[in-house]
């Protein structure tokens, strides 16, 4: 696989990674329409008693918007409360120190477009991760024949299991003893750094 194109999503999870790990070009759609319930604007990071769920909150609720015209609502303070909990449950994660001021900088740019917001954060985990592949915004109407359409498929109300892209592989988490899968991408960066490639490369579901 070499193309593959996908939702936009908020700090995606292990999913997403592992069903673009091998991918050359990643195709983004800023005209796909806004879905609710879906990950575009949430994301899931572990804490010391609970696994908890990051939303950025948004303007209104119109059917059929624009992914690229959503705009992020800023009469809430859900980047401090986002920064503090990721720096609460991460901590002393081995490489937070490393890793947290490039999300830091991203938080605190106040990017009020959804899309761009999403786009500033996958660009910062892909240079992290050291995967060259390509992002491209693709406006058409007709997708490539060669590139393989994961749109609409990760989403929140199925579980990882029902679908062909992850098969999760354990690492070394903060808290508890046992190992919470397919958390947002933060979680595996900050726990095994540069090991984070490996294990999302072990982690494609053999096709």
């Amino acid at each position: 696989m070499s193309r593959v194109a996908v939702d936009l999503h908020f700090l995606p999870c292990l999913e997403f990674f592992a069903a673009i790990a091998d991918a050359e070009e990643i195709l983004i759609f800023p005209k796909d329409s806004y879905p609710r319930q879906s990950y575009f604007n949430r994301t899931k990071i572990r804490l010391a008693n609970k696994v908890e769920t990051l939303s950025v909150p948004i303007q209104g609720r119109r059917p059929r918007l624009p992914i690229d015209q959503v705009k992020i609502d800023f009469t809430q303070n859900w980047q401090a409360t986002h920064l503090r909990g990721i720096q609460s449950g991460y901590g002393k994660a081995p490489f937070l120190e490393y890793y947290f001021p490039y999300f830091q900088e991203i938080y605190e740019s106040k990017e009020s477009s959804l899309w761009r917001f999403n786009l500033s954060l996958l660009t910062i985990c892909l240079r992290l991760l050291r995967w060259p592949a390509r992002l491209t915004v693709f406006e058409g109407v007709n997708i490539p024949s060669d590139v393989l359409d994961i749109r609409a498929q990760i989403v929140p109300s199925r579980l990882f299991s029902e679908r062909n892209y992850y098969m999760p592989q354990s690492y070394s988490q903060l808290f508890g003893l046992d190992f919470e899968p397919n958390l947002g991408i933060l979680d595996l960066l900050f726990c095994v750094g540069p090991e984070s490639d490996r294990i999302l490369r072990d982690s494609r579901k053999k096709q």
